[in-house]
């Protein structure tokens, strides 16, 4: 089968063209770099064979689009592209409207142009919002997320739901991701973020590798068992075989479908940095700092309707996750600039 990737050379993206790849799948990838690096596309290309063509583009350009699906017989979209930061996207909201829900729209557009039908599209736990009753399934109310990027993915979601509603031709799987990390075993392929991370363990994985002095956890008097926060960590890998699951269940059922993909356990903060200590093998520096606006006490998922339909669970745990993080980062110190 020939796949489009939008966003392919990112984070998730990347991972996931490699288990395409490793399932004997062609790929085109469609990306601007903009969170992404063609590094990453030469490492995947070495650790898999198999064919992967490169567009260097932008989601909104209906013309490349449609350029893009009349060269290749693509058959089903994998929907990664777009931005994808927090707190960008409280200072910059409009960028987030335009790029995640006027790209994904502008990509529906070209797909239903082109005879396309199936797609997977990236959401996240952020669009339940902040929530008191745990685990969270796909039928738990949504509430308002704390973003414009969380608004822009339900947003994308609402716009995917009503044109299933519309055309019964559509397969849409909606796939919302808990907290992803790790990385590939091999350490060759793994999380650059730009700037400063906003996320919990890439940014105590530079502090571990000594591009930053100190972790700071953002509050100590949560009702959890140790007061910090607690949140579902999913192995990228665990992630990246969900979305193909996904892609395959979608080729016999039409319709619009959504699954949690997470572990089904809560980690918190402490937790998190001791297993970052076991596995570098020394203390972490860290320090108490005011609860941030916006967090939440604890998140994590019910991921029991991707077991019944997909036939997929994650399996690795969180030890697992940090040794694969920190072997990235440490042949990586500097991420694909290193």
């Amino acid at each position: 089968m020939t796949i489009l990737l939008t966003g392919g050379a990112g984070y998730i993206g990347s991972h996931v063209l490699l288990c395409c790849l490793e399932a004997g799948h062609a790929v085109v990838v469609l990306d601007d770099f903009s969170n992404g690096s063609p590094e990453a596309l030469t490492r995947v290309q070495g650790l898999a064979d198999g064919q992967v063509t490169t567009w260097h583009g932008d989601i909104r350009d209906a013309a490349l689009l449609e350029r893009i699906f009349a060269r290749h017989p693509i058959e089903a979209v994998l929907h990664f592209a777009g931005l994808k930061a927090v707190g960008e996207s409280v200072a910059n909201p409009l960028a987030y409207y335009d790029v995640n829900v006027g790209g994904s729209v502008t990509l529906a557009r070209a797909m239903a142009a082109a005879g396309v039908f199936r797609l997977v599209f990236s959401s996240t736990a952020a669009v339940y919002g902040d929530q008191a009753q745990m685990p969270l399934t796909e039928t738990s109310a949504l509430g308002q997320p704390s973003s414009p990027y969380g608004c822009s993915k339900l947003m994308v979601e609402q716009v995917l739901a009503d044109l299933c509603a519309a055309d019964p031709r559509w397969s849409v799987g909606v796939l919302r991701y808990f907290n992803p990390a790790g990385a590939h075993p091999s350490g060759r392929i793994g999380e650059d973020p730009r700037g400063v991370p906003a996320n919990l363990i890439p940014y105590a994985m530079q502090v571990a590798v000594g591009r930053r002095p100190e972790l700071a956890v953002f509050g100590n008097d949560y009702p959890t068992p140790d007061g910090t926060g607690m949140r579902d960590y999913i192995h990228v890998m665990d992630l990246a075989l969900g979305h193909l699951a996904a892609m395959e269940h979608l080729a016999d059922h039409t319709g619009h479908h959504i699954w949690n993909l997470g572990t089904g356990r809560g980690h918190s903060v402490l937790e998190v940095i001791r297993g970052m200590e076991r596995v570098i093998n020394r203390p972490l520096p860290w320090k108490l700092a005011p609860r941030r606006p916006g967090d939440t006490a604890q998140c994590w998922a019910d991921p029991a309707r991707a077991a019944t339909d997909l036939g997929w669970r994650a399996t690795r745990g969180l030890d697992e996750m940090l040794a694969d993080h920190w072997r990235w980062q440490a042949q990586n110190p500097e991420g694909y600039q290193s």
